[in-house]
């Protein structure tokens, strides 16, 4: 067989771009997560929460969207955590511009101990509407996002699922109720976000069935959710997280006896305002 020059810088270059394995090879102790640590807050640190979500029906074609945002602080003292700036904005149609934002006053600079379980007492939300429903949500997924990202450390392994929580209802108050089947996490990989070395935690938990009655309005359906969290190895911070959930359910309108079947596709970021 006659090697040209062209084939044999082709090969050349082919071998200069394999990895060498051997010397890439990582230490054992950098496939571990630390063991045993705390978050580390050096004071408050706040990030912006947006959510969109989309209405669809059957086919696919998009009806409503919404626009959430807010800005969550935690790491102030007493591990009081607070919110502010939180506006929603409403679109019809797939495309259409969002017009300005309208603010929840009510939600400007509420303020709580910064603890998922307390988020479900019946007091807890007592300030809010009760139609305050994707405001509530920010409050949930966020503390949704924190226990996925920081409580599991010393339960993860490289490419291991664990099963985290496996049948358990959750009464939303005000809201309705949602029974989780069964949560999976899985420590994927290493990366970095804003400067950080990272821990990429996925989660996603599946047919979760889930029932909504508040304002005259009811859903009757199923949940499913999933996301990636970037989680700080010195400081167990989340640096970034992204969260996607679709609820397929019959909805019945307010003053409406028919039930129509809708699609919620709902996309959400997660990430500090200013890193550090």
């Amino acid at each position: 067989m006659r090697i040209t020059a062209a084939s044999f810088l082709i090969a050349v270059s082919l071998v200069c771009a394999t990895p060498d394995l051997a010397g890439q090879s990582s230490p054992a102790q950098m496939w571990k997560l630390p063991q045993g640590i705390a978050v580390k807050d050096k004071g408050p640190r706040t990030y912006r929460f947006t959510v969109d979500y989309n209405t669809a029906n059957t086919r696919g074609e998009v009806l409503y969207r919404q626009r959430v945002t807010g800005e969550y602080t935690r790491g102030f003292p007493n591990g009081e955590a607070a919110w502010k700036n939180v506006t929603v904005a409403d679109a019809a149609g797939p495309s259409a511009d969002f017009p300005p934002a309208q603010k929840r006053d009510f939600m400007e600079g509420f303020r709580y101990h910064n603890d998922l379980a307390s988020t479900f007492k019946p007091e807890f939300f007592k300030g809010f509407p009760p139609t305050a429903v994707v405001e509530r949500n920010l409050v949930w997924d966020t503390g949704m996002l924190e226990m996925y990202g920081q409580n599991y450390f010393d339960h993860l392994k490289l490419n291991e699922p664990y099963h985290a929580m496996a049948n358990k209802d959750v009464a939303m108050q005000d809201v309705g109720t949602f029974h989780v089947r069964d949560t999976l996490l899985e420590w994927i990989g290493r990366s970095q976000r804003n400067g950080q070395d990272c821990a990429v935690i996925r989660y996603q938990s599946f047919f979760n069935p889930v029932e909504i009655a508040t304002g005259g309005m009811t859903l009757r359906g199923r949940s499913d959710y999933w996301g990636e969290i970037w989680v700080s190895l010195a400081t167990k911070q989340i640096e970034y997280s992204t969260l996607y959930e679709v609820v397929t359910g019959e909805m019945k309108p307010p003053g409406q006896d028919a039930t129509q079947v809708v699609n919620i596709f709902r996309i959400g970021t997660f990430e500090p305002v200013n890193a550090r």
